[in-house]
């Protein structure tokens, strides 16, 4: 029987109308089970039982009088750190900035409280987001689920924790990079990467997007519906469409006829690992049984497109420690000031060098992809690493070798995302990576769906070790 943690968002929306499950109860298994994993994982910030059981208190009356708040009433959710809510501090993962709270929720967090969701706790994230891992100066050290001496990816690393734990069914992460599907691939969960300001959020930046994080497809769905209202703070979000994002579940027969670009080498970066490698092909391979047409890719990007990349957010992130008082900055993770620190000598020609590989990255993925309807890779070379590491190579001058399967879709403002494909003989998940064209995020979705109909039966959710 399926613990009340472990059921998905429409399961729970579903037993509340009937009046079979109350809010309270399933918020409470929620918290139980937090419990029983938090000492072992450190996913969750702001982790706040009676608040929580507040908010579904008021959940169970609001469905007892059958007047829900919205799609997500009295559902367990958590969000990322680095999405502010009203009252709250945001340390950016960090112990270099200072406790001010937060004037008021962002939107995605404003749009989860409007849907009634039950907000249970933030999550973790590293210094400033610019790892891929859950090492932070100021969160407890982050673990994968899956094995807790591995970490849960990053950015979003308590989110990806989280979800793969079962601490509720409905998270919230962000990426500019990566940092909601490592952590999806990392965590065998799913995860989509909107089109550039599908989901409004503040503040933007280029290439900054929020996401779902869960478990399903289903309920990855479900949140876009919310997600996706529209919020005018966001300077750089979408006109708002009404789309049909219930209509998700197209069957497998969704595969049939499309032409999938099959994308197994980076063009930079580590080495594709072959384990990863062939959980891809096998996917590709079902997808080919279910009627898809699959064409092997050429890499469309360079080492010099993704070494720009990393030398301008070097030399951003070097503008801003240096703005920060010598106390405050020297508490910031070694790792990230050496990393910074390194663009200090760059001219401003190789400033603008580097920034400029932001646009190539763009106009190469989008030509590349422009004669497939979807485009399959892996989301990283290499699967889940040492929970104490920053970065699979551990080297601040070699620190985004892992991403360039993912980078380049923040740069060209297509919708990609992590699906589980399969896990290595130690048992670790792996994420298949789906990118679709620009403003294409249901068809992503109805994608990704077909591809967990057709998929090899799943392994259980990992359980917290006894006590």
């Amino acid at each position: 029987m399926t613990e009340l943690h472990d059921l998905p968002a429409h399961d729970l929306i579903a037993a509340y109308r009937q009046r079979k499950l109350s809010p309270v109860e399933v918020t409470q298994s929620v918290l139980a089970h937090i419990e029983r994993w938090e000492p072992h994982i450190k996913a969750t910030y702001l982790l706040r039982p009676e608040a929580a059981l507040a908010q579904a208190r008021a959940s169970e009356a609001r469905w007892l009088r059958g007047e829900p708040k919205g799609l997500l009433d009295g559902v367990p959710s958590t969000i990322k750190e680095n999405i502010a809510t009203e009252g709250d501090p945001t340390p950016l993962g960090t112990a270099a900035v200072e406790l001010v709270p937060a004037a008021a929720d962002a939107p995605p967090a404003a749009r989860m409280r409007e849907a009634g969701a039950v907000i249970v706790a933030k999550t973790t994230m590293p210094d400033y987001g610019m790892l891929s891992s859950g090492l932070s100066t100021f969160h407890p050290l982050s673990r994968n689920p899956w094995d807790v001496s591995k970490g849960p990816g990053g950015s979003s690393a308590g989110g990806g924790a989280a979800a793969a734990a079962g601490y509720g069914p409905l998270h919230i992460g962000t990426d500019i990079g990566g940092s909601l599907r490592l952590p999806a691939s990392w965590c065998g969960i799913f995860s989509l990467k909107p089109s550039l300001g599908r989901i409004p959020i503040d503040p933007p930046y280029t290439g900054r997007a929020a996401g779902p994080m869960t478990r399903t497809v289903a309920d990855a769905a479900l949140m876009m519906q919310v997600l996706s209202q529209p919020d005018a703070r966001d300077s750089m979000s979408l006109p708002y469409q009404d789309i049909a994002w219930s209509q998700f579940n197209k069957g497998a027969e969704r595969l049939r006829g499309l032409r999938i670009g099959l994308l197994l080498d980076a063009g930079c970066g580590l080495p594709v690992d072959p384990e990863v490698k062939a959980a891809v092909e096998r996917a590709a391979q079902l997808m080919e049984a279910a009627g898809a047409t699959i064409v092997p890719m050429v890499p469309f990007m360079t080492q010099a497109m993704l070494d720009g990349m990393d030398h301008f957010w070097r030399m951003r992130s070097h503008i801003d420690l240096q703005a920060l008082p010598a106390a405050r900055r020297d508490k910031v993770l070694p790792y990230i000031r050496t990393w910074a620190d390194s663009a200090a000598g760059m001219s401003g020609a190789e400033v603008f060098t580097a920034s400029h590989q932001f646009h190539l990255t763009r106009a190469a993925a989008v030509k590349a992809c422009s004669a497939f309807d979807y485009v399959i890779s892996p989301v990283a070379p290499n699967v889940a690493f040492q929970a104490e590491l920053p970065s699979p190579t551990n080297d601040p001058l070699r620190p985004l070798e892992h991403i360039g399967f993912t980078v380049p879709f923040n740069m060209s403002e297509q919708p990609a995302a992590s699906v589980n494909c399969g896990y290595t003989r130690a048992g670790l998940p792996i994420g298949l990576q789906i990118a679709g064209a620009r403003f294409d995020d249901l068809g992503v979705l109805q994608v990704a769906h077909a591809f967990e109909l057709i998929r090899e039966p799943q392994r259980a959710w990992p359980q917290p070790p006894a006590a």
